[in-house]
């Protein structure tokens, strides 16, 4: 059911039971996918694609301009998967020209109320982003991550896998996957075990990621060092190839 108060752009796209609540407004170049649901004064500004099976809470700002300087109102995208929940007074902007032309938004991630997603970042599956949790400009988010209330990331980090950043922590650096990190100036505590225990991983492999984790931050190895010696522990723990990759791949360097 779409209300009768909704704005729908003549260029938008609403694919079959979708419902749209009142007072929202659907801008120009919106494909919104089936069996989605959008609360009452929502706006999805325009250049947005949503995949099916969302659910959008009153309030949210979808697909909206770049808080960007360099942006001059090019025909940039925000591109959103399957099966999200964005809740109240969010903020997913779209990317920039310069950057990656579209902020990407994967599956079955959960935006609690007033998270902001800048332009250009890149959200993957499976994510948790707590009240408030804010992320600048050109960040990746990998797999079953989550972000803490009042956090904040820099722009052009990465957060690896598995990961967990504590409330109100302030990220500049890479954070390593499967790593918990704290602090207004970010610190890593150790591996996040209570997450990795409750996505099923076995206790052997939790054993091994230790050890890879005393490698990288308690054995005053270099991160070349520290790489050789994790190659060692892959045949045992595949796992252990996500963190290798975050230290190869790392330009910001990573949160110790």
């Amino acid at each position: 059911m779409i209300h009768p108060t909704t704005v729908i752009h003549p260029d938008a796209k609403i694919e079959k039971n979708v419902e749209i609540g009142p007072w929202t407004i659907i801008g120009p170049h919106v494909e919104i996918g089936e069996n989605t649901w959008i609360g009452p004064h929502v706006v999805i500004r325009s250049h947005t694609k949503i995949g099916p099976n969302n659910k959008i809470y009153q309030f949210a700002s979808i697909g909206e301009d770049p808080q960007d300087l360099t942006y001059k109102g090019e025909p940039t995208w925000l591109i959103m998967g399957e099966g999200n929940t964005v809740r109240e007074f969010c903020t997913l902007h779209r990317g920039t020209p310069s950057g990656r032309q579209a902020t990407h938004i994967g599956n079955h991630n959960l935006f609690m109320a007033y998270t902001h997603i800048a332009h250009d970042c890149k959200i993957a599956n499976n994510t948790i982003f707590i009240n408030n949790a804010a992320l600048a400009g050109h960040v990746s988010v990998e797999d079953f991550a989550i972000v803490g209330s009042f956090s904040a990331v820099h722009q052009l980090c990465r957060i690896g896998t598995h990961s967990f950043i504590a409330r109100a922590t302030m990220v500049s650096k890479d954070v390593l996957p499967f790593t918990l990190i704290s602090g207004y100036d970010a610190t890593t505590y150790g591996l996040n075990t209570r997450g990795l225990k409750r996505r099923g991983f076995s206790d052997a492999t939790i054993s091994t990621l230790k050890k890879a984790y005393n490698i990288i931050f308690r054995q005053g190895n270099t991160v070349d060092q520290a790489i050789d010696q994790l190659r060692l522990l892959v045949e045992t723990c595949p796992e252990v190839n996500c963190l290798i990759s975050a230290l190869q791949d790392s330009e910001r360097g990573i949160v110790r």
